[in-house]
């Protein structure tokens, strides 16, 4: 399996918990490498644009209030194939789905307050990972 690179926001209510460390824990005991990382307050704007793709959803503007309510971790992680491994390690968006030993099991508060978000496929972690780190800042 080929090493790739992954997106990842340890959300809000993560970080309101001070459980990133936590977190971070599990990602790396899931053979990832964090090769970037930055604690950030998400604007108005970089939410809207990051979560464009739910902008007809109902819940939308709910995300986006969420996402600028506190700080966010952005990270971005390194692996063979980390896409799906993160995405393993993260478990179900509703915690009481997710499986045992997952990120969302073990620290999520509800659907919405799911503590981390996960890129979905290859392009776009690449556009994830560009909206909010240039290539200086990413180090293997």
């Amino acid at each position: 399996m080929a090493i790739e690179r992954t997106f990842s926001i340890l959300k809000p209510d993560a970080t309101e918990r001070n459980i990133t460390g936590a977190i971070n824990a599990l990602i790396e005991q899931a053979g990832l490498r964090i090769v970037a990382q930055k604690r950030i307050r998400m604007t108005r704007e970089q939410a809207e644009t990051f979560y464009a793709v739910h902008k007809e959803r109902p819940f939308f503007g709910e995300l986006v209030d969420f996402m600028t309510s506190g700080p966010v971790v952005v990270q971005v992680l390194e692996g063979e194939g980390a896409i799906a491994k993160y995405r393993d390690v993260m478990g179900a968006t509703d915690p009481s789905k997710a499986a045992d030993g997952t990120i969302r099991k073990l620290h999520a508060k509800s659907i919405g307050e799911n503590s981390v978000h996960g890129s979905d496929a290859a392009e776009t972690a690449k556009i994830e990972i560009a909206q909010f780190f240039s290539g200086n800042e990413i180090v293997g």
